[in-house]
């Protein structure tokens, strides 16, 4: 009801129509009007029809929908509080680890975003029972004693990167299996030999044949192992630690990530009764237990990359702005090197997400004049800049003086799309598939542009967007609900000018 609401909404903006006038037309109160809008109306088809008919707009439809579109506004400040939501890839992780457990689990405040919807839709069809609550952000899973391997929804599979994690998972369930093909964000190739790996250790032996994995499992050969990990990966980490949660003896993972997602499974894990040590550091020692049998409650942590995105946002229009519950510790490097562009902000007290661990803080931004920063902005593993954090820099960089050099060395491609804010009036020039040079600051100007085919720099195009004065149009912008939940609502509501339509 909560996104048919705000398709009303947003198509009424689109016709000029106050909230009185479209009542008018429907035969109806302003109050009804606002209701629907809100997601606290029930709508039956005949309303559903009407209201397509008094928007002149096809609000519903039946069989594949078109692409949405924004058009924004920009160059006006932003203003108020925004509170950063759930990480999205620690909810992924979790719904993975959740296959490893015979009793119920419960996540608490998780991500509404296309990623999360299709791992579930995959866990659905192998016959994991995942039912919402009410409010729509918590979930709990039963997992049953057999699962339908063989009914696997082979499209949903694809469509996610995520779906290599449940190897680790299952190969405590099954002697052979398949899996379909990984897929997700176009950032070039990603080998998945470090799984690989690491998972042989555990009996896993897996060959690739027309578009998927087919697994086999035999028992491991010793009681006790250490993995090292090629590189620190998250999922990497995450899938060594699922398939060493139900093996018994002890495993010593070393190189392994420290990242946010990681702490937020090996919490999990441990309330399942996995005895790890190492948790925030990069050696994890399990113990496994072949049993996992326990009825689990679990709240996942903020979302740092949402916090990233949103503080970006702030920076770009010059706003004063306070961005809440944003998890500190994952976020200190970039506040480092914002701090030495020049960035004006300050943080409130620390205090504890609900997981009973990660640390937090609201962090408000004041209108700051920006310089570039003396050397390169690159990604390390945690406790360095987050990869995933790295595309924002270039559109802060486009409003600093002087030049930044962007090194983004994990991804093939995701440089090349950085590339795309020269439509916006950004001076970015690509010196290779993996660096570009940034030199500000940017008369930013309105324009039309499709999306690329990669979350984060999808999302930086819409905040170079905010900064332009004038109307601009980003097309093809679904990719962008892959990671983040409502992020044009809750900029509208900072005081954004963001329509949502469809040719």
């Amino acid at each position: 009801m909560q996104r048919v609401g705000a398709l009303v909404r947003d198509a009424r903006r689109h016709r000029g129509l106050t909230q009185a006038q479209l009542a008018e037309r429907l035969g109806t109160s302003q109050s009804a009007v606002a209701r629907i809008e809100q997601g606290g109306q029930n709508l039956t088809l005949d309303l559903l029809d009407r209201l397509s008919q008094a928007l002149d707009s096809e609000l519903i439809t039946l069989g594949p929908a078109g692409p949405t579109h924004l058009r924004v506004t920009g160059g006006t400040p932003l203003q108020g509080s925004v509170t950063v939501k759930s990480s999205k890839n620690a909810a992924v992780a979790l719904l993975c680890a959740a296959l490893l457990n015979r009793g119920r689990t419960t996540l608490r405040n998780v991500a509404r975003i296309v990623e999360v919807e299709r791992i579930l839709d995959v866990l659905r069809s192998i016959g994991v029972s995942a039912v919402w609550n009410t409010a729509g952000h918590d979930l709990t899973l039963v997992v049953p004693d057999s699962l339908d391997l063989a009914g696997i929804d082979a499209d949903a599979a694809r469509r996610t990167r995520s779906i290599i994690m449940f190897l680790g998972p299952l190969l405590h369930r099954a002697d052979s299996f398949r899996l379909p093909y990984a897929g997700g964000c176009d950032l070039g190739t990603r080998t998945v030999e470090p799984h690989m790996i690491a998972l042989r250790r555990f009996g896993l032996e897996v060959e690739a044949h027309a578009g998927e994995y087919r697994a086999s499992v035999s028992p491991p050969t010793t009681a006790d192992r250490t993995i090292v990990l090629t590189e620190r990966g998250d999922t990497v980490t995450e899938n060594a630690l699922l398939a060493a949660a139900r093996t018994d003896g002890t495993t010593t993972i070393r190189n392994a990530s420290s990242n946010y997602m990681v702490q937020d499974l090996v919490l999990y894990l441990q309330l399942l009764g996995v005895d790890i040590e190492g948790l925030g550091t990069t050696t994890l020692v399990v113990r496994g237990r072949p049993v996992l049998d326990a009825d689990v409650d679990y709240t996942i942590s903020e979302d740092p990359v949402e916090a990233m995105s949103l503080l970006t946002a702030g920076i770009v229009t010059r706003s004063e702005l306070t961005v809440c519950r944003a998890p500190i510790e994952f976020l200190e490097i970039e506040l480092a090197v914002l701090t030495e562009m020049g960035l004006r902000y300050s943080l409130s007290p620390e205090y504890r997400a609900a997981n009973g661990h990660t640390r937090l803080a609201d962090i408000t931004l004041e209108p700051s004049d920006l310089r570039a920063p003396i050397d390169k902005v690159h990604p390390m593993p945690f406790p360095g800049l987050n990869i995933d954090h790295l595309p924002f820099f270039a559109v802060i960089a486009a409003a600093a003086t002087g030049s930044t050099l962007i090194h983004d060395w994990v991804y093939d491609n995701r440089a090349i799309h950085l590339s795309d804010l020269t439509r916006l009036g950004a001076d970015v020039r690509l010196l290779d598939p993996h660096r570009v040079l940034v030199t500000g600051p940017t008369r930013w100007r309105a324009a039309e542009v499709v999306c690329p085919p990669a979350l984060r720099p999808a999302v930086c195009l819409l905040l170079g967007m905010l900064a332009a004065k004038g109307t601009s149009v980003l097309r093809n912008v679904d990719i962008i609900a892959r990671g983040y939940e409502h992020l044009y609502e809750r900029l509208v509501e900072m005081g954004a000018t963001i329509e949502v339509f469809r040719d």
